[in-house]
Parts: C-alpha cells; structure tokens; sequence
C-alpha cells in the first residue's frame, strides 16, 4: 500500500477486535524458544516484518523456526546450539532484532556481522556495545551505527547502571549474562517493560529482581515450552484512542496484554478522563491479561512525565492525538527517546499533525499540544514509522475533509492487518 485515504465523514468505531499478539513478547518467544532444548511452540504471535526478520536470523542460525498464521514453532539446540549465521543478520527495521541480538552474538563461539535498513542504520547502538564491551565483548563497527561486526568472545558479568531507560538494552545485557562469567546486574533508573524477564522465568531460569535491578547468572540450561502470546497493547491503543475520541464509539479489545510496565498509556488516558475498563482479568503463561472496553468521552489535558513517560513510550504518538481533542493544554516531556525511533517520533507528529490544524509545536523532549474540535483534512506522510501512519489514521477520523497518508504500507512492521479492522470498525454506522 502506498497510500491510504480517509474520506472526511462522520465515523464511529464499535465492535470487537482481537489485536495482533505482542511484538515484544513475540521476538522474545522466538529467541528463547531458539536457545532452549527441544520445541516451543507459540500461539497468538505476531507475523509481521519485524518480527520475521528475528525469526530469520535464527534460521541462518541452523534453528528450525516454522511460522503459519500465528503460530510459530521452534526447534531450540540449547544454550550453546547455535551455528555460525551463514550469511549477514539483516535486522531490517527492528531495533530489538538488532540490540537483543548483539547481546546473543557476542557470548557465542563464532563471528557475526548485524545490519539493517537505511532507518535501522542511522538509529544509536552505543548504549548497548558500550556496556557489552565492558563485559569483554568485541564488537567494532563504524561509529555508533549498524553494520556492527561482533567477534565472539568469553565474556564477565558486570553490575551497570543503564542512563537511559531501555528495555532493549537491559535484555541485550540480560541475553549475553546468560553466557558470562559471574553475575550480570542492569539497574535502570525507572523500570522498564520486564517481559525477558517473565519469559525467563516461565521457562525455569533463575531471574532476579530487586527494585529497579535485575541479576541473572550463567549457564542454566532450559527445555522448551508452550507459550500464549496476548494481544499487544500498543496496537490496541489505537482502536481505544478511536473510540474515546469518535462520538457514538465502544470498542472491546481482547485478550490484551496488561503488563504493569506497558500499561501507562491506560492510564495516562484515564488521567485524561477516559472512559475505559477492564474485564476477564487473568495470567497466561507468565503474563496478566484482559479485555479492555474504551467509550467515547470528553478529554481534559494533562501533564506527561517521568515514570509515565518510560511505561506508555509506544503510545505516545497516539496519546498525542488524543489530546488534540482534549480540553486545554497537554505536556509531554522527558521522552526524548522517541526522537531516536524507527523516525524522530517528536518530529513527525508535531509536523504532520499541524500539516492537519493541530495547535502542537515540538520541544527539546516532548511536545505541547493544545486541544481544538476538530481537524481538517491534507495530506500527511508516515515518515515510514508504522506508529506514525496509524496514529494519523484516527486523527483522520476527525477530519473535516479528505485526509491522505504517504507511505501507509509501513503498518506491516507491527500491524499488517490494521487498515482493513481500521476500516471495518469505523464504518460511520
């Protein structure tokens, strides 16, 4: 798809929907899966470029990965069962392919070269070869970009403070901990989404975590296992956004993923005075897990900081349009992270969302955005970031006119099916 057009119309959004599984927890099912001995196999999860691009790696890896309509079965060797990658890992456009990986890469007993796509290439990776290093790691590459060229080494547990909060980098450290010498710690300075941790644990490694620390040891061997990926809640985010914001509008997401550290777009939302509950509250397979029922409501502007920030990162994007329609004046600060995203997140909604009469205007680390009514139409670009093109989608549903989004076809990174549930849900009926 190259582009997606949105008719200016009166839309509500009601119905069911079932998101897509987790895309993080599908990357990680995927590579423990690969270093456990025996089968796993994983329902619910995502098939989506990104996530194949994890699944391949492993491939080139000598591990059976077998992918069919959400489900994925993998034949694990063990801890030390990989092989050498037969040819260069192309991480495409997954940042979590590529760091996770590197923390694998530089425990193993060959040489392994990580690269991705022009966007994946200009993204930072010091903050995880900076402390892989510190473990003994080899890694060169050419300044802080992909390609990074990792000669495999004996590597040492170390204790380290992480100066950004990165889930990313912490199960990197995690990963390679599972192969050094010693005991590796990461404590971060607000914690982030823990599920290397949960899935570790269902898988019977010994996990540790004190506050916002978290220590593994080596070696311990693990069988495979059977998994049940929920829905991934920054999928759902936007269908819930859609619905508060669309007069007329419920909608019930099921089987979401409601992990205490991915839950803060809910309540950033409720803080605004959103409509939204929770049903059928239960654990799978290490993970708490619902369906979450949004109705349409008025908004009121709130400030978004802190701890909120590092919990609803993902979100933030659609958060942002939210409060385009929220009464007041909305703050977000502190999320200098979403500038170095699949595109400059801060960037690309504060430019494209006033492209559409939004009152928004970037800051250092956030962005202020002050309600209005209603929108107008124009054509926007996603700047090939998936959250991006679907977060212009439902601004689009309030819309005076005729709106069109450039490049549209990057929801296949997380979300292939989103336009057509998009669509069928927000018929205007």
């Amino acid at each position: 798809m190259a582009d997606f057009i949105l008719k200016g119309k009166s839309r509500t959004f009601r119905g069911e929907i079932t998101p897509p599984g987790d895309k993080s927890i599908s990357h990680r099912a995927v590579i423990l899966g690969s270093l456990a001995r025996g089968k796993t196999r994983a329902s619910g999860f995502l098939v989506s470029r990104d996530t194949l691009a994890t699944a391949n790696a492993f491939r080139s890896m000598g591990i059976g990965v077998e992918v069919n309509a959400g489900e994925v079965e993998i034949s694990g060797n063990g801890l030390f069962g990989l092989e050498a990658p037969r040819e260069i890992i192309d991480a495409e456009n997954s940042g979590t392919t590529a760091r996770l990986l590197a923390g694998l890469l530089s425990a193993q007993s060959f040489p392994s070269t990580i690269t991705g796509d022009s966007s994946l290439r200009s993204r930072p990776m010091s903050r995880v070869t900076v402390p892989l290093r510190m473990m003994g790691a080899v890694i060169s590459g050419e300044g802080d970009t992909l390609p990074l060229r990792i000669t495999g080494s004996e590597l040492r547990g170390i204790d380290y403070g992480t100066p950004v909060a990165s889930a990313q980098v912490k199960s990197a450290l995690l990963l390679a901990g599972l192969y050094a010498a010693g005991r590796t710690s990461v404590t971060e300075p607000e914690r982030t989404r823990d599920h290397t941790e949960r899935m570790l644990r269902y898988f019977g490694v010994p996990v540790e975590a004190i506050g916002n620390c978290v220590s593994v040891g080596p070696g311990v061997e693990f069988s495979g296992n059977e998994l049940e990926i929920p829905s991934d809640i920054s999928s759902a985010a936007f269908f819930i956004v859609a619905a508060l914001v669309n007069p007329g509008s419920e909608i019930i997401a099921r089987n979401v993923g409601l992990n205490p550290l991915r839950t803060g777009a809910l309540d950033i939302l409720r803080e605004m005075g959103a409509d939204i509950s929770v049903e059928n509250r239960r654990e799978c397979c290490g993970e708490p897990v619902g369906d979450i029922v949004a109705r349409h409501c008025p908004l009121r502007a709130v400030r978004i900081e802190g701890e909120s920030v590092s919990r609803a990162i993902d979100e933030l994007p659609v958060i942002s349009v939210a409060a385009c329609f929220a009464e007041g004046e909305t703050v977000i600060s502190g999320a200098g992270e979403l500038r170095v995203k699949e595109t400059d997140r801060i960037s690309a909604m504060a430019g494209e969302l006033s492209k559409l009469g939004a009152d928004i205007r970037e800051t250092r680390d956030g962005m202020v955005i002050n309600g209005t009514e209603e929108l107008r139409g124009a054509r926007c670009e996603s700047r090939g970031d998936h959250r991006v093109a679907m977060s212009l989608a439902v601004a689009a549903t309030r819309a005076q006119g005729e709106t069109v989004i450039g490049d549209a076809g990057c929801v296949s990174i997380s979300f292939p099916e989103f336009f057509s549930l998009f669509e069928a849900l927000g018929d205007g009926k």
